[in-house]
């Protein structure tokens, strides 16, 4: 099957019930068993629910991969791939990071004994000087959050396998349609569901994907152990979201490029961080392990003005000052004080997440009213 037959048909069936087309929402917390261990595949909704399931499996295929395991946050997916780590392993990730991921790792896995190293992947030398005999995951986000750095999947997964280290690679940005790192030698797949799968800013949920049975094996048991699942309605509404994932990611494409050719024409834009731009850092890579470039776009302002950049973002009307990315309605943030607030300001300075810069959201209504609003924003 093709991707965008994947997404409408893969991992669902008709309900053998009733012949419903779309998968029920089974809002069940347990099931009957004819005696003691003889059920119809589920016990208890924690462990395993028909709703979650049909959503997993249909992830696991549109990712290129076998096993899915769905979470109740995007952080409770993260928290289950770091929770196969023990004390004194090491963890190898970006500097310029999402940062939540950045908070989960400092503030709740160090006190355990884990060591993390931020440094900046865009160079693969900056990797190979931290993995040493205790370096257990390298974990990637590409393109990241918010400086859209393209880090290259296949040469981290190539030395992470030299020296029998897991790769996991946050693919929220990218989403599966755009870009398939399991296919390019990554062992685990990330994402936040509540973004461009979801796709409608109503469902908090992340996810695991892989195709590597023993670590599938050890996603659920956790799964199971510590019970970060989501729930059947969420379920629900993300297969309905993830069936116009090929549609909704072509128009965000197409009114990124739009609208970052715009920023990077305008007098009071300093920079454009977007990697279809030929002047991106690793836009060569890019185009290499991507089908397009999405629809996030971060830039900052001549001069690095803080009080500017909140007068920007408090002014758009169609481009809406919130949290979250993904959706089909635009979004404008500043990272430094919203996403990237629990980072500190010299870490998030050398990363790049200066004062002045402002992250779009790009969503899918017509390009022309989103340019509109952005150039009575600067002017």
């Amino acid at each position: 099957m093709k991707f965008n037959t994947k997404v409408i048909h893969a991992g669902v069936h008709p309900d053998v019930a009733t012949g419903a087309i779309m998968t029920p929402i089974y809002q069940t917390s347990t099931y009957v068993q004819e005696e003691i261990g003889v059920h119809k595949g589920f016990e208890y909704s924690r462990t395993g629910n028909p709703t979650r399931q049909a959503l997993e499996n249909n992830l696991a295929a549109i990712e290129e991969g076998k096993f899915g395991a769905c979470f109740g946050s995007g952080l409770a997916a993260i928290d289950a791939v770091i929770k196969m780590l023990s004390p004194g392993d090491e963890v190898i990730s970006t500097n310029d990071l999402y940062g939540g991921s950045y908070r989960i790792f400092t503030t709740i896995f160090e006190k355990y004994g884990i060591k993390f190293h931020f440094v900046d992947m865009l160079n693969i030398n900056n990797i190979k000087e931290k993995i040493n005999s205790k370096t257990k995951l390298i974990w990637v986000e590409t393109p990241t959050n918010p400086m859209m750095n393209i880090v290259d999947i296949k040469k981290v997964c190539e030395l992470a396998k030299e020296n029998k280290t897991m790769v996991a690679v946050d693919n929220t940005f990218a989403t599966p349609y755009l870009q398939n790192p399991l296919s390019l030698g990554a062992d685990i797949v990330m994402h936040s569901v509540t973004k461009y799968l979801g796709g409608h800013s109503d469902v908090v949920m992340g996810a695991l994907v892989s195709n590597d049975s023993k670590i599938a094996e050890e996603i659920y048991r956790i799964q199971n152990s510590s019970g970060a699942v989501c729930g059947p309605m969420d379920s629900f509404l993300v297969l309905r979201g993830i069936k116009t994932l090929h549609l909704r990611m072509q128009r965000h494409c197409e009114n990124g490029e739009k609208i970052a050719n715009f920023l990077a024409q305008h007098p009071k834009v300093e920079n454009v961080y977007w990697p279809g731009l030929t002047s991106h850092p690793n836009h060569d890579v890019a185009k290499s392990q991507m089908k397009d470039f999405g629809g996030m776009i971060s830039f900052t302002l001549v001069g690095d003005s803080l009080e500017m950049a909140k007068q920007i973002v408090s002014k758009t009307e169609l481009f809406t000052l919130a949290e979250s990315l993904g959706g089909v309605e635009s979004l404008i943030g500043h990272p430094s004080t919203m996403t990237h607030a629990s980072i500190p300001r010299e870490e998030r300075i050398k990363s790049g997440v200066v004062d002045s810069l402002i992250r779009l959201s790009v969503g899918i209504e017509d390009v022309t009213d989103l340019i509109d609003d952005l150039t009575k924003a600067l002017n």
